[in-house]
């Protein structure tokens, strides 16, 4: 039996606006084993934004309980959630979030910086990862001078840098055309079967057949839970 990644037990995430209490998450049972490869689909306003967050430990829930990895995450501190976010999750964002004054190979190496590796390990590291994504070609060149997939794939590549178990990718071809976008998520079903746990954030019906598990969110509740089977389609 794969090991229980994520435990969701109840979840729900509330806000006050004005008069109105508003129900982002609702009652949300919700477990991930390692090496699945899940993607989260739902329309604006349907509380997968909402999820993500709480996935990523980027919020806090209302009412239930979040186990990560056997950790109870609503009980940690900010630095500890701070910690848990750098060793346990890399994320991958729709508008990609590289820093435009850094080359290819120094935005990977940031986040290594951050954790304290030394200079030459984070710079092998940082290669490793950029060769990982077919861009070692690329490593010199700033965000500016690469394509819309090309910029993606170097933050796919600082997202796995510190061999995160868990990739949360929130849109991540929202931003790219058909073909770049079909890349993408090659790219992350290569990884996939590299042993990592992929959650993947996506309004995109096409983008979402691809994984082995679909989730539908809708008024901040799961409505559909299914697995695709295989490899995705």
């Amino acid at each position: 039996m794969q090991k229980k990644l994520i435990d969701l037990s109840g979840v729900s995430k509330h806000y006050t606006s004005g008069q109105w209490d508003v129900r982002a998450l609702d009652s949300v049972t919700l477990r991930i084993a390692a090496r699945e490869f899940v993607a989260v689909t739902g329309d604006s306003g349907s509380g997968k934004s909402t999820l993500m967050n709480m996935l990523g430990c980027l919020d806090m829930p209302t009412q239930g309980s979040y186990l990560l990895d056997g950790q109870p995450v609503s009980k940690l501190s900010d630095d500890a959630l701070s910690a848990i976010r750098n060793q346990k999750i890399g994320f991958i964002f729709q508008g990609f979030n590289l820093i435009p004054t850094l080359s290819a190979l120094e935005n990977v190496e940031l986040p290594l910086m951050y954790r304290g590796v030394a200079r030459e390990k984070r710079r092998r590291m940082a290669m490793e990862c950029l060769e990982k994504v077919g861009l070692s070609a690329r490593i010199r060149h700033r965000p500016a001078q690469l394509s819309g997939g090309q910029q993606q794939r170097v933050a796919i590549a600082r997202a796995i840098a510190g061999s995160p178990p868990i990739l949360l990718a929130d849109e991540p071809t929202g931003n790219l055309d058909s073909k770049s976008g079909m890349d993408v998520l090659d790219l992350l079903k290569n990884l996939w079967r590299e042993g990592n746990t992929i959650i993947l954030i996506t309004h995109d019906q096409k983008i979402a057949a691809g994984a082995q598990r679909v989730i539908r969110v809708h008024d901040g509740r799961i409505v559909e839970d299914r697995e695709n089977g295989g490899e995705g389609n």
